[in-house]
């Protein structure tokens, strides 16, 4: 009896420290295709418009959609919005695929804003384009969030409404003009020296 009851207190011990050991199971993510698409979102560029990393600016819009029913807005506490590449400069680049799981989405990466959410106001960012934002297309997503910052909704411009980013190359334009020079250069001083030697030889 007593060997039995040892037996026991051992088999317990064991799967306590072996859920002890065990990694916690991860927290379900939030994912976009279940949150309501409650704002309607807007960006002052044109589809098609160049932008440059900065240096050009555009206003984004958001507003909770008319259609939305009273009080659908009660738990939002904060708007964040984002820019996010477009599917065309998604192709063949992993690490800027969208995924419906937000913590695992690697399509909007660029936070644009994030401001307090005042119930029926229309909200509106004026944003200079980040230098670090590469040359890609891209649209703007906005999230509504509650009190612990998790997503509740979204809004976003259309596909159609996509516009162009050309990023910084690094190269700065005064280097390009020098180099420009310095080309130009090299090419007379070659041409000056031939047509010297040419003249020596022929002396």
């Amino acid at each position: 009896m007593a060997r039995r009851q040892g037996a026991v207190v051992v088999s317990l011990l064991a799967a306590v420290l072996l859920g002890a050991c065990l990694p916690a199971p991860a927290a379900a993510g939030v994912h976009l295709s279940t949150l309501p698409m409650a704002f309607a979102v807007t960006a002052s560029t044109k589809p098609g418009q160049v932008l440059h990393s900065g240096v050009d600016k555009l206003t984004v819009t958001w507003s909770l959609n008319t259609t939305e029913p009273a009080g659908a807005d009660d738990a939002y506490k904060s708007v964040t919005v984002k820019l996010c590449y477009a599917l065309v400069s998604q192709k063949d680049r992993g690490w800027r695929k969208s995924n419906d799981d937000l913590k695992k989405d690697k399509a909007c990466q660029f936070k644009v804003t994030q401001q307090a959410y005042a119930a029926g106001a229309r909200g509106s960012f004026e944003y200079t384009v980040a230098r670090d934002v590469p040359t890609a297309s891209y649209y703007v997503r906005a999230y509504a969030l509650d009190a612990s910052g998790t997503q509740v909704a979204y809004g976003q411009t259309g596909p159609a409404a996509a516009f162009d980013v050309v990023g910084i190359t690094g190269i700065h334009a005064s280097i390009k003009v020098a180099a420009g020079v310095f080309s130009a250069f090299s090419v007379a001083a070659l041409a000056f020296f031939f047509v010297v030697e040419n003249r020596k030889k022929n002396k």
